[in-house]
């Protein structure tokens, strides 16, 4: 015996964990924060440890890298 097609419902299994998918803005933060990282250390080195923030010497190195630490720490979520 063949059915129609008329009244069959279609099942779909959702576990809890399904992934919704990110806000548009998610993406270009997370890249940007990257790059601001980046840059930030990149510009410490380049002025002979004098910049971005003057008097602070190596912590323009953590401060550099946590921004960029974010950033990757995005990418985990980003779907």
């Amino acid at each position: 015996m063949a059915r129609s097609g008329k009244g069959d419902e279609q099942i779909v299994e959702h576990t809890a964990g399904d992934a919704t998918p990110n806000p548009v803005w998610f993406k270009p933060i997370m890249l940007s924060l990257m790059i601001l990282g980046l840059l930030w250390v990149i510009i410490f080195y380049l002025s002979n440890q004098t910049l971005p923030i003057p008097g602070i010497a190596g912590w323009n190195l953590v401060i550099g890298f946590g921004i960029a630490f974010v950033g990757f720490l995005m990418t985990t979520r980003w779907r």
